[in-house]
């Protein structure tokens, strides 16, 4: 485990920017999970109620 933390203080937090950029990256992909995860309980809490679920039965073709 301390090799771990070694290497990873080493390769990544060390530097101001490698931390930094690590941040960032960081944040950018917790962003796009957290938006993801929000979509899918947001869409099967809706499901059936939205219009991408009952357009069949307006729109025709």
């Amino acid at each position: 485990m301390a090799g771990f933390v070694s290497t990873l203080y080493h390769g990544l937090f060390k530097r101001t920017s490698t931390f930094a950029l690590t941040i960032i990256v960081g944040a950018f992909f917790f962003e796009r999970a957290v938006d993801v995860g929000c979509d899918y309980v947001y869409d099967k809490y809706n499901e059936g109620k939205q219009w991408k679920d009952i357009k069949h039965k307006y729109v025709q073709e």
